[in-house]
């Protein structure tokens, strides 16, 4: 036994004290990892020593093993705050020079950089305007503070269901008598029995055969019927939703015209149109105007479809035509008179005056559209432009992307945090304020998005916590003291030998 062995011991035990006050200093540092003293023993080195007499001359510290487990995760709600969890570190550039740290609060500065407390700007891949990821390179991650550019509408699409047992647009028809007529016969005039059924464009004419008969000619269609008797006060069905009714004899020869009377739309009145919606759409400026959508029955499974900007006059734009199972199976433009070149997709034109575009051409395209026997109403209803939007806040999703929200409602990548793995997480050299430096020993960083290979994967709005366990350091702590008593014990002891020598 000597001073030596003794003071060794002491060493190591005041190290080991200072590694665990360490630990318990930092049990609430944000990212922090725990250390742990690792010591080995030490003998003198003599060749002529026989390997089974070999003495120790004490201990000393071998190295500092830093602790890399997983740390608690507790939710902050701040948007800027961000945990690693799994494999990795947050790359820093401190004026040019990489650092790594755990830590993952971090602020913006006052040029929009995104830092940590000690102003060192967060490293990943930046995004381009149209929100597109570089990955070639890592840069100081930056938040933009300009406006997000407004689109242009160019697409309506329209999602609606149309009540099939709505009223067709139609008025009174008008009964016109032959010129030639002779008979008594006169007519109470032709009315609408079905006002869901029938068609404002079919025109009948009413031939009497004989005084007691009579044939019905649908006009538009070409079609004849076969001679039905006539009866004084009996009404005459015509197609479909409609009769005429006659009193008196008529004569042979005469005969009664029906002319459909549809009802003229006007914007401006409810009753010459079943249905109508609306919708925002902008200009290339952003602007944006009101765009009204009007749907009139014409038939059974037949619509008018009007559209134009509030401001402005609606205008027809096409017909849609629907099966008996209230599916949409045609689309004419107005314009042409054609089918349109896509099913349900009709175009307008719509003027702008602040100096965008004009006129601006926008496609409304209700395929999804359908003619059941309910309520008119909108099952969807959206347009692919929108308004020029300011920031109001971001988010940073589990692969890093830091998403900006704006104003219009719209979202954008703006960046993505990139994560730094090494061989060796031991080979870091810790530099303080919660930060590494890459060594030879420790590796090159692994650059990679988080979620990717071995790297771990963030959660934003939340912090890592320490990974210290007071528990076990306190413990650590009672032994580490006995083993300081123990050691100054063995000098103690020696001292006590050598006094026995000098009192001999």
């Amino acid at each position: 036994m000597s001073y030596q062995t003794g003071l060794s011991g002491l060493s190591a035990s005041s190290s080991d004290l200072d590694v665990i006050g360490n630990n318990i200093a930092n049990a609430n540092t944000v990212g922090f990892k725990s250390g742990t003293a690792q010591f080995a023993d030490m003998y003198a080195n003599s060749v002529a020593t026989a390997t089974s007499q070999q003495i120790g001359i004490g201990t000393k510290l071998s190295e500092v093993q830093q602790q890399f487990s997983q740390g608690t995760i507790t939710t902050t709600n701040q948007a800027l705050n961000v945990a690693i969890n799994g494999n990795g570190f947050y790359q820093l550039s401190d004026n040019g020079t990489l650092v790594y740290s755990r830590n993952g609060v971090f602020q913006l500065d006052k040029n929009g950089f995104i830092t940590n407390a000690q102003g060192l700007q967060l490293m990943g891949y930046a995004a381009s305007s149209a929100g597109i990821i570089n990955t070639a390179q890592t840069v100081p991650l930056t938040v933009p503070t300009a406006n997000i550019a407004p689109k242009s509408t160019t697409s309506i699409t329209a999602g609606l269901n149309l009540n099939a047992q709505d009223d067709i647009m139609l008025g009174a028809p008008t009964v016109t008598a032959g010129a030639t007529n002779t008979g008594s016969a006169k007519t109470t005039g032709a009315t609408i029995t079905d006002a869901s059924a029938g068609t404002n464009t079919d025109q009948y004419t009413i031939n009497f055969t004989s005084p007691t008969t009579y044939t019905v000619t649908d006009n538009t269609l070409g079609t004849t019927s076969a001679s039905q008797p006539y009866t004084d006060g009996t009404a005459i069905t015509l197609g479909n939703g409609e009769s005429i009714t006659f009193t008196g004899t008529p004569a042979t020869g005469d005969s009664y015209s029906v002319t459909q009377n549809p009802t003229t739309f006007s914007q401006n009145s409810s009753s010459t149109y079943n249905y109508s919606t609306s919708t925002t759409v902008y200009d290339s400026l952003g602007g944006s105007q009101t765009v009204n959508m009007y749907f009139a029955k014409t038939g059974s499974g037949t619509w008018n479809v009007y559209a134009g900007p509030s401001n402005g006059t609606a205008s027809l734009i096409g017909t849609a035509n629907f099966n008996s199972s209230g599916t949409l199976v045609s689309t004419t433009d107005a314009a042409t008179g054609l089918a349109t070149a896509t099913l349900g997709a009709f175009t307008m034109s719509i003027p702008n005056t602040d100096g965008s575009s004009t006129p601006q051409n926008v496609t409304l395209n209700m395929a999804g559209t359908t003619q059941y026997g309910g309520k008119n109403g909108v099952n969807s209803l959206s347009t692919d432009g929108y308004a020029a939007g300011q920031l109001t806040s971001f988010t940073v999703s589990a692969d890093g992307t830091l998403t900006g929200n704006y104003s219009n409602g719209q979202t954008a990548a703006l960046g993505q945090i990139v994560l730094a793995n090494f061989a060796n997480q031991n080979g870091l050299v810790n530099l303080g304020n919660n930060e590494y430096g890459q060594t030879s020993a420790s590796g090159v960083a692994q650059i990679s998005t988080p979620g990717s290979t071995n790297h771990g994967v963030l959660q934003g709005g939340a912090v890592e916590n320490s990974n210290v366990d007071l528990t076990s350091e306190l413990v650590n702590l009672i032994t580490a003291q006995r083993n300081y008593q123990a050691n100054a014990q063995t000098i103690k002891t020696q001292q006590a030998v050598d006094q026995t020598l000098i009192n001999l």
